[in-house]
């Protein structure tokens, strides 16, 4: 629903944001996965593994904890973190705004829309360091699942091609978040880690970063 006199999407701050078929076509939480499926586990989250997807793990310098994974897909890049969330309510419609207000802080251009997950935000960012007016384009989309919410970050081909987009959105669906039973406060980030042998075999890519919030949005908590 979209409110003719702004332009932005109608919602209720704390609802949920989700699409109708998550629970049977994702992003899944543990309960709903098959279990018997292979997947990629990095703690907080597993992933189906495909031909041609590239893992890399966001490491914090100061506490050496990962807090994003990477992936890099058919000519996009996706980053995903997933939080702790309520119950009965949702993160994303207040996290999006969030969003629009430190791309706008940063000189940057927002759009809302309607994508396949449900309202999602459309970037255009300036480069840091980069030739003047230079930018560059992000798609910031958003799920609420079951006591956890899904954030993820896309660049490349996936932000404005329509062809990747749909390639890089079919591998957030495929995420399967694992919540756990520990209390977590909401917004705390769901523990990630390391898959075992992974880095020994070259085959995920983890680079070092100073604290923050990776790619904007919703900062980890310490």
């Amino acid at each position: 629903m979209t409110d003719p006199s702004t332009g932005e999407i109608a919602h209720l701050d704390d609802a949920k944001s989700a699409p109708l078929d998550r629970a049977e076509n994702g992003p899944l939480d543990e309960s709903e996965a098959n279990a018997v499926r292979p997947y990629v586990d990095l703690g907080g989250i597993k992933l189906v593994p495909r031909e041609g997807l590239q893992l890399r793990l966001e490491i914090e310098e100061g506490t050496k904890r990962v807090v994003a994974v990477g992936i890099d897909f058919a000519g996009s890049t996706l980053q995903i973190q997933p939080f702790a969330a309520p119950r009965t309510s949702g993160l994303w419609h207040e996290i999006r705004a969030q969003i629009v207000e430190q791309v706008r802080s940063q000189g940057g251009e927002t759009q809302d829309r309607l994508g396949s997950f449900g309202p999602e935000v459309v970037a255009r960012i300036p480069v840091t360091g980069g030739e003047p007016g230079a930018t560059r384009i992000a798609r910031f989309v958003g799920v609420d699942g079951p006591r956890w919410f899904l954030r993820g970050v896309i660049a490349g081909q996936g932000a404005s091609d329509a062809k990747a987009a749909a390639a890089i959105d079919d591998v957030f669906r495929s995420i399967v978040v694992v919540r756990g039973n520990t209390p977590m406060p909401p917004r705390d980030l769901i523990p990630l880690q390391v898959p075992q042998g992974a880095v020994q075999a070259n085959t995920v890519q983890a680079n070092t970063m100073q604290a923050g919030a990776p790619a904007g949005g919703l900062a980890p908590q310490k």
